[in-house]
């Protein structure tokens, strides 16, 4: 069976399987680059390692990313939702409506707070929040709708944004993405970011809230800063640190620059497979990709792909493990079912190499040959 061969210069991860050192390109791996470790070292060198003026700072420069105020830094992705929702006054009992094709970080932080998920089902073409199923699934109990926009495709906001239902943009997978000329996480009324290992800039852990208004920012800060408070209530030690924060900033500095060579080789992806019966993630003419990830919609089973690409040293994986109404034990899901079947990841990241772009393209060519 024949693999990507590779050179001993080659940035592919060797590894020792069946006594055969092989080569696997990974699913994804972090940019990190060496100005990010002079930021990170800086910050070693001078001392303050927790949540101080590295922070403020990135997160003034994030929400200037957006135009909106500075955001609130957090501790991860799963803690901003978490905060997002006590800001937003999300109650145990309150309902909130969210796509079941979604990792389970959402479903998480609802049951943080107590609230009742009301799951809805994703268009399959976009694997996005599908907005007739979200509308019908409206009751006086709905008090909150969390919209993820997935794999870095902006969702249809605009029947969403109408309804008198707070809107909570999840952007972790699609910072910089634009929907009718608007970048996402500027039209809810909170949004927020992951900036997780592998996701499209990194802290290593660590996430962000943004939004308009300052009242809500401030019920923020206050719930994440715990310490100090000459009045006691329930709050949470969600902090960021300057480390975190100094990888951020660096981060965000070539952020332009990582997201054109995300777009450069899901451009190369889509033309070498335009002729495939796939289905490629090409946005709409009302909106950009940011391509965190670049999904696959396949005819066939997504993991027996997976299978064949991983002998041939690619490692490819459904983008969602579970839906999320798998593991409540629901049904009537059909477009989230669909895609679960059929959706299939492969790796784009911005060190991806000419060469492991070449190994991609070419395996899942072989898939059809």
């Amino acid at each position: 069976m024949s693999r990507c061969g590779c050179s001993s210069t080659s940035r592919y991860e060797p590894i020792q399987l069946v006594d055969q050192l092989i080569s696997v390109i990974p699913h994804s791996r972090p940019s990190i680059t060496a100005g990010d470790i002079r930021a990170v070292t800086g910050v070693l060198r001078r001392g303050h390692l927790a949540q101080g003026e590295e922070v403020r700072r990135f997160e003034a420069e994030a929400g200037g990313f957006l135009a909106f105020p500075p955001g609130v830094a957090v501790s991860s992705g799963t803690a901003a939702l978490h905060l997002a929702l006590l800001a937003l006054d999300i109650k145990p009992g309150d309902e909130v409506i969210l796509p079941s094709y979604v990792c389970v970080a959402p479903l998480h932080a609802l049951e943080y707070v107590g609230a009742t998920p009301i799951l809805a089902d994703v268009d399959p073409d976009g694997f996005n929040i599908d907005p007739d199923d979200a509308k019908a699934r409206l009751t006086p109990r709905t008090r909150a709708m969390i919209v993820p926009h997935l794999f870095g495709l902006p969702a249809e906001l605009d029947p969403l944004l109408p309804l008198g239902v707070p809107i909570l943009e999840d952007c972790a997978q699609a910072f910089s993405a634009e929907y009718r000329g608007r970048l996402v996480g500027t039209m809810g009324t909170l949004s927020v970011v992951s900036f997780y290992a592998t996701k499209l800039m990194t802290t290593g852990e660590g996430g962000m809230v943004f939004g308009r208004d300052t009242r809500l920012l401030r019920r923020l800060q206050d719930l994440r800063d715990y310490d100090e408070r000459r009045e006691h209530r329930l709050r949470f030690n969600y902090k960021l640190t300057d480390m975190q924060a100094a990888l951020g900033r660096s981060q965000l500095r070539r952020f332009p620059a990582t997201l054109t060579r995300r777009r450069t080789i899901a451009s190369r992806y889509c033309g070498r497979w335009r002729h495939l019966p796939v289905r490629l993630p090409v946005p709409a003419d009302d909106r950009t990709h940011a391509y965190h990830r670049f999904v696959l919609g396949l005819q066939s089973s997504a993991v027996r792909a997976a299978s064949r690409l991983a002998a041939l040293g690619i490692t490819a994986r459904r983008p969602v493990f579970r839906p999320l109404h798998h593991l409540l034990g629901q049904e009537g899901f059909p477009g989230t079912d669909e895609v679960f079947r059929h959706a299939l990841s492969v790796p784009i990241y911005p060190d991806l190499t000419e060469r492991e772009e070449r190994c991609v393209t070419d395996a899942v060519l072989s898939l059809f040959a």
